[in-house]
């Protein structure tokens, strides 16, 4: 460990010099970056963390390569302290393919896990669930190594704050939660957003507290010293709280009407490169070092804007690129024949072989690891000691540790107990989970699963019976699961688990009794895969999850009819697999969509869309949809039953379409 500064004086001439140029670093990139921004080499949004290069650094000071942080939109202090070039993050701001992230996230999302920073990030205090995550991961591997996770005062009032701080604290996570106070939340003072001090929060959360001059590199430097030794020794989170001030307002272009000129005036005169200047000068240093000192930090940053300038953007053909990681190639099963099996026990026996099989899956929510509130884990969390783990109520918290521990290499498996609950964490699986491996230009890994569960039909009301697969499947990056069948279920969990990409897997809560032919244990069903369950010559129905079981019914009374239906299983939702379904369209002719969630802006929409424009000649007849009206689920059994399709209602359908 790295000794502190005060108690090495020896070498304290060295270590604050060295600390002045890691200052003066940040000092020049963002002076430069704010000229370049002016003259519109620099585009998208700017914010620039000037006047607080001390707790960037002082809090780096004493971390390992091992270690983990994760940054905020005014992030380029913490990516620099850390040890990122300038030069990769100069070609990143002016969106260069040589850039960090290959011109794919700009100022407010640069990124490396590999070097252990795990993004700035444009929500705010969206960082710290994932540091949660990170820290998980740490403690799962019987590492030393600690997160340190910045944020600004803002963030505080965000649940997200709440739930991981919570967590960390209920978890004993090697995570430092490092605010840095720079005295506004964009245009608001912070005494203006908060009743309680971050000191009275922190006792709230059990979690001990230090203050510090956030000015002072060498104060932040030792405070961080202890704090780190204290994380890294196994006794759990810690909560700092720098008071610094930023020059520049929230934004470039920002014009600052919240503050007088002598406010920033007098906390210019604390500048933090002039405090560590005078403390090297006194540790022993000469004006002629520190000279040597900023004539080398100019020229690193002229060659880093050069560089960037001489660059290439990312080329057209490279649009595509990064969106999800490519995917094993797993070829189709063959049809089950093994014991009958049910649902809820297929999808526990395909979590259990995985965590056998792989020390890196464990699994996460609420309850789990009483046995979920259905009861598919019981006696897991005996079988896997420390891998199977309940959370309190904290759904942003449960997918944020999901993002961040697959990004230290982890394969998470976490739980949102309804799918209703998806808009309470939306921003870990919209913004984090799909956008991160594009956003860092392919450098971060997302291998990880949201399990969750739906079904109408029991009176569940209106916020808990919602098929909200629509949502999801809209957000690039996710893939979408949907199985109506045991050895689906077992098959695609088994390899939503293995797959490179954040998968949601959607269990309908109606089938965790269904039985179904057993499957092998090695059995895998290929993600993004539809599968004909039913061939036909009249009409193709494509469906999934429980209500393709109703379709499979009212096939079976239109068969007896003379009507011969060809029945498609989706399976996945996103991707699509539209060959699949166009193959049969153009067999068929005729196209029905059937599904759970209400028909408007659906999925049978995009499927419509797709037969009316890549399948249009096929077609003999209008394309149909079978689904719920676009109102919310209603809790009385008899609208219910109104509000849901059956096979009465499709089987009619069809045959309007076959006899149009």
């Amino acid at each position: 460990m790295v000794t502190s500064v005060s108690e090495a004086p020896a070498a304290q001439a060295e270590v604050v010099v060295e600390l002045y140029r890691r200052m003066r670093l940040i000092r020049e990139f963002e002076t430069r970056t704010s000229a370049l921004y002016k003259a519109g080499e620099v585009p998208g949004f700017v914010h620039l963390s000037i006047g607080q290069e001390a707790t960037a650094v002082g809090a780096c000071r004493h971390l390992r390569e091992d270690d983990v942080v994760t940054s905020t939109h005014r992030g380029h202090g913490h990516c620099l302290a850390k040890g990122l070039g300038a030069d990769q993050m100069m070609a990143e701001l002016m969106g260069r393919d040589s850039g960090t992230c290959h011109g794919r996230g700009g100022s407010m999302h640069i990124a490396d896990p590999k070097q252990g920073i795990f993004g700035a990030n444009g929500i705010v205090g969206a960082g710290l669930p994932i540091a949660v995550g990170a820290a998980t991961a740490a403690q799962l591997r019987g590492a030393d190594s600690v997160v340190v996770s910045f944020f600004g005062d803002g963030a505080v009032a965000q649940g997200m704050f709440h739930e991981a701080v919570n967590l960390a604290g209920v978890w004993d996570l090697p995570v430092v939660f490092f605010c840095e106070n720079n005295q506004y939340a964009e245009f608001s003072r912070a005494s203006d957003q908060h009743r309680a001090t971050l000191k009275e929060r922190a006792i709230g959360y059990g979690v001990p507290y230090r203050r510090v001059d956030g000015n002072d590199v060498i104060a932040v430097a030792d405070v961080m010293d202890n704090v780190i030794a204290h994380t890294r020794a196994g006794h759990g989170p810690f909560l700092v709280e720098a008071f610094t001030y930023r020059w520049h307002g929230h934004y470039e272009g920002d014009p600052e009407h919240y503050r007088t000129g002598e406010e920033l005036a007098s906390w210019r005169e604390r500048d933090p490169l002039n405090l560590a200047y005078d403390r090297a000068l006194a540790a022993g240093a000469t004006s002629d070092a520190l000279i040597e000192v900023d004539v080398a930090v100019r020229a690193e940053i002229d060659a880093a804007v050069e560089h960037a300038r001489q660059a290439e953007a990312p080329k057209p053909a490279s649009l595509f690129d990064f969106v999800t990681a490519p995917r094993p190639d797993i070829p189709e099963p063959p049809a089950p024949s093994g014991e009958p099996v049910k649902m809820m026990a297929a999808i526990r026996e395909a979590i259990e072989r995985e965590m056998t099989d792989d020390p890196s899956v464990f699994m996460a929510g609420i309850d789990v690891a009483q046995g979920n509130v259905f009861g598919l884990f019981r006696g897991m969390a005996d079988a896997f000691p420390g891998r199977v783990r309940d959370t309190p109520i904290s759904e942003t918290a449960i997918v944020g540790t999901a993002v961040g521990a697959a990004l230290a290499g982890f394969r998470p498996v976490v739980e949102i107990m309804y799918m209703d609950f998806i808009g309470v964490c939306l921003d870990g699986l919209m913004n984090q989970a799909a956008k991160l491996r594009f956003m860092t230009g392919g450098r971060a890994s997302l291998p990880l699963v949201v399990r969750t569960q739906f079904g109408a039909g029991r009176s569940s009301g209106s916020q808990h019976s919602q098929s909200l697969e629509a949502v999801l499947a809209h957000i690039p990056g996710l893939t979408v699961v949907m199985p109506s069948n045991p050895a689906d279920a077992y098959g695609l969990m088994r390899a939503a688990i293995r797959d490179p990409n954040p998968v949601v897997f959607i269990e309908n809560r109606l089938q965790y009794g269904m039985k179904g032919p057993g499957p092998e244990p090695d059995h895998l069903v290929p993600l993004g895969r539809a599968k004909v369950v039913r061939e036909g010559r009249d009409v193709s129905v494509v469906s999934w999850s429980r209500m393709l079981t109703t379709v499979l019914q009212a096939a079976d009374r239109l068969a007896e009819e003379g009507i011969s239906a060809e029945v498609i299983d989706l399976r996945t939702i996103s991707p699509l697999d539209r060959e699949t379904v166009l193959r049969s369209l153009e067999r068929t002719h005729r196209l029905v969509i059937v599904h759970e969630a209400v028909q408007d802006f659906g999925v049978g929409a995009e499927l419509a869309a797709l037969a009316a424009n890549e399948g249009f000649w096929h077609l003999d007849a209008p394309v149909a949809r079978v689904a719920p009206p676009a109102i919310p689920s209603p809790y009385a059994p008899s609208l219910e039953k109104l509000w849901l399709p059956d096979a009465d209602a499709i089987a009619d359908t069809v045959r309007r379409v076959v006899r149009s």
